[in-house]
């Protein structure tokens, strides 16, 4: 997910995302929606199937679905059944508390069936978009799913799902998985069924119903990619969204196979910047621009279909494994197209982005203390977790982190994983203690805080000097000096090891540097200067 910063402010004081209730006594297997849209209002009308398996004997199934808010929003339950056989529940305080007829036992399979009508609050945006036309986009990160749809919604409960949708036939309808059924039905409207058999969390389930013009770009590995874009901007957006057929490409050979059995591009009216909704991601409405100034924006989206969506975080506490991903994937895709100086370029103005963060808020990446999530969409999340995979990178090597990478999202593709399941398989793949470098990192705020002193001394040739940490806890790092002696153009670059709070150094030069330089290469995150003495 990319951040539009307007929208998420706006929506953090109108919809705060508190906190879901911890572990669930069942695990849902499929979802099946059935859902009607229309045109003279907002009101959505739906029947939910919910297949769950009991990991303990219960008579209740507890989903989450927002309650009428005595403002005209919320959704309205009309119905509960299993079998044919109505269910007794209660819908009070946005959970849908269901009594079954009898106890399910452990390991038992049930079936239960909603039916529910509302405007939802949020989660499902209806609106025109920037051209005036009505469209449904549904916007769930990170536990908006309720808002439309009755759920365990979590990161943590993975199902399979499907969507029929009834709309007015002017809409053409894209959501999860292939499309199975497109029927014209009476009244001018029209069905749309689409099925995804891989589970999904439900921060990741989407439909979107808009006037859309279709173009299909091509196959990668079988797999069909398209861009659905507004008419209006067809041209532009069929130019820009073709990106997405390289990047896949490049992501299937870096880390592994695409699990979908599609890849669509929407143009929509999200409220963050791109969603990467698995095998449709929704990208903002103007992201589009006839310039293919959205490359990063596809790259960062379609790493999560590998990041996020596959391998998802077990709880939001450890989004950086989403988020941090992510990014530091869209910047190695840019290192391997671009080249390195554009990726150094990029972490400089990530490194820059983490320390504006830090000097306001010292919290760690990994901080289990916050319960409105969308605070958690913040630098640690993105711009600091992918510091973190590159200083790792840098530390283990290529090799090893790149058979990390692969042998983490073959472990936990399809299921949830935690930092400490990462650290566990970058340390096989690498042969290393790497509990300090996580420990410091991501359970620790802030990074290194450095003071260091140099001078020159004419009479031994040699470059003296002292690294201080100024943080209250020293880091343990390595840090790159380089210098430009005359006559030269690159730097001549040494690597020190610093883990204490006062570290000195000494090495021979040939003669007086012209340059002296801290980390030429972009490699650490951490802040301060290099200052000469005389």
């Amino acid at each position: 997910m990319k951040q539009s910063l307007l929208l998420l402010l706006a929506s953090l004081i109108l919809y705060p995302v508190m906190a879901q209730r911890p572990g669930s006594p069942f695990d849902v297997n499929s979802y099946r929606y059935e859902l009607e849209l229309n045109d003279l209002n907002n009101q959505i009308t739906g029947k939910a199937t919910v297949n769950a398996v009991f990991l303990q004997a219960s008579s209740l199934l507890q989903l989450d679905l927002i309650s009428p808010n005595g403002k005209g929003q919320g959704m309205t339950v009309t119905g509960v059944s299993e079998n044919g056989k109505p269910l007794s529940y209660t819908h009070l305080r946005d959970t849908l508390r269901i009594a079954l007829n009898t106890p399910a036992a452990t390991g038992e399979t049930r079936s239960i069936v909603i039916s529910y009508e509302g405007v939802p609050a949020d989660g499902l945006i209806i609106g025109k978009n920037k051209y005036g036309h009505r469209g449904f986009f549904s916007d769930n990160w990170p536990n908006r799913a309720r808002n439309w749809i009755p759920c365990n919604d979590h990161p943590s409960d993975k199902a399979a799902v499907e969507f029929i949708v009834t709309a007015p036939d002017h809409y053409q309808v894209i959501a999860n998985g292939v499309q199975i059924e497109e029927s014209a039905l009476p009244n001018k409207k029209k069905l749309t069924h689409y099925q995804e058999t891989v589970p999904l969390p439900t921060k990741i389930m989407v439909i979107g119903a808009a006037d859309f013009a279709v173009q299909y770009a091509g196959d990668v590995d079988c797999i069909p990619v398209t861009s659905w874009i507004y008419p209006e901007n067809k041209d532009k957006g069929f130019y820009d969204y073709a990106l997405a057929k390289d990047i896949l490409s490049y992501f299937i050979k870096l880390v592994g196979p695409y699990a979908y059995r599609k890849l669509a591009n929407v143009q929509s009216t999200t409220q963050f910047g791109g969603m990467e909704n698995a095998s449709a991601i929704f990208y903002a409405e103007n992201s589009i621009t006839g310039a293919r100034k959205c490359e990063s924006l596809l790259a960062h989206e379609i790493a999560h279909q590998w990041f996020g969506n596959m391998a998802t975080e077990a709880d939001w506490s450890h989004l950086w494994l989403s988020e941090g991903f992510a990014t530091y994937m869209t910047i190695w895709y840019f290192e391997r197209t671009r080249g390195e100086d554009t990726a150094a370029e990029m972490r400089a103005k990530d490194r820059k982005t983490v320390l504006t963060f830090s000097r306001k808020y010292r919290e760690p990446v990994v901080d289990s203390s916050v319960t409105d999530y969308l605070q958690l969409l913040n630098a640690n999340s993105y711009q600091k977790g992918g510091w973190v995979l590159h200083m790792l990178r840098k530390q283990i090597g290529d090799s090893a982190f790149i058979r990390g990478i692969r042998n983490y999202y073959a472990q936990y593709s399809g299921k949830n994983a935690t930092t400490e399941d990462l650290l566990k398989v970058m340390e096989k793949a690498s042969g290393r203690n790497l509990n300090k470098f996580f420990k410091q990192w991501l359970y620790t705020p802030g990074q290194p805080q450095l003071d260091i002193r140099w001078k020159y001394d004419a009479a031994r040739k040699l470059i003296t000097g002292t690294i201080q940490q100024l943080q209250t806890m020293p880091f343990d790092f390595h840090l790159d000096l380089g210098w430009t002696e005359a006559g030269e153009t690159a730097p001549t670059v040494i690597t020190l090891r610093v883990r204490d709070s006062k570290t000195s150094f000494s090495f021979p030069v040939k003669g007086q540097p012209s340059e002296f330089v801290i980390d030429p290469g972009v490699n650490l995150l951490f802040e301060g200067s290099a200052k000469e003495e005389k």
